[in-house]
C-alpha cells in the first residue's frame, strides 16, 4: 500500500486555493490541506506535518519568506521542503527564493492539470537517499546470500 503525499498549500487567494485544491485532488495519492495565511501555516504544519508545503510569496501580514523562515526556526517543520508559487519568476527572483532554502518554485499561472507532477517532481527521493538505500540493500544481499546457500535453496527442485 502506498502512503499519500501530505501537501499544505499557503494562499491568501481563496480562488487559487480552490484550484489549487481542485488540481491535487486530481492525484489519489496527494492529500491537500490549505491555509490562508502564514500564521495559519506555522500551526498546521506542526501539528499535521506535511511531506511538502506550496507557499505563496505575496501574502498580507506574513509573506511567504517571512513564513519560510519561521517554518526553518521551528525543529518539527525545519526540513520540510518549501515549494514557492509566485509570479515573480525571472532566473533572478528563482535564485533569491532558492537561496532563501525554497526546494522550487512553480510560476504563476500555473497549469492545474499538470500542478500534481510538478509537486510530486520536488518530493523525489535524492541522489544521496537512493545510494544509500543502495548500499544496505547491497550489504543485506550479501549477509544474506552465506544462508540461502546453505539452506540448499540455490539448488533446483
Amino acid at each position: 500500500m502506498t502512503t499519500a503525499l501530505r501537501v499544505l498549500h499557503v494562499d491568501d487567494e481563496p480562488d487559487i486555493r480552490e484550484v489549487v485544491e481542485v488540481s491535487l485532488a486530481l492525484d489519489p495519492l496527494l492529500m491537500t490541506r490549505s491555509c490562508a495565511s502564514g500564521d495559519e501555516a506555522l500551526a498546521v504544519a506542526a501539528e499535521w506535518p506535511p511531506d511538502i508545503i506550496l507557499l505563496d510569496v505575496m501574502m498580507p501580514a506574513m509573506d511567504g519568506p517571512t513564513t519560510l523562515a519561521r517554518l526553518r526556526g521551528n525543529a518539527r517543520t525545519a526540513d520540510i521542503p518549501v515549494i514557492f508559487m509566485s509570479a515573480r519568476a525571472q532566473s533572478s527572483d528563482l535564485d533569491h527564493f532558492r537561496s532563501l532554502g525554497a526546494a522550487g518554485v512553480i510560476p504563476k499561472p500555473f497549469d492545474p492539470m499538470t500542478l500534481a507532477a510538478s509537486v510530486r517532481d520536488h518530493v523525489r527521493p535524492s541522489d544521496e537517499w537512493l545510494d544509500a538505500m543502495r548500499k544496505v540493500f547491497l550489504r543485506r544481499v550479501k549477509d544474506d546470500a552465506p544462508a540461502t546457500l546453505d539452506s540448499g535453496m540455490d539448488s533446483p527442485p
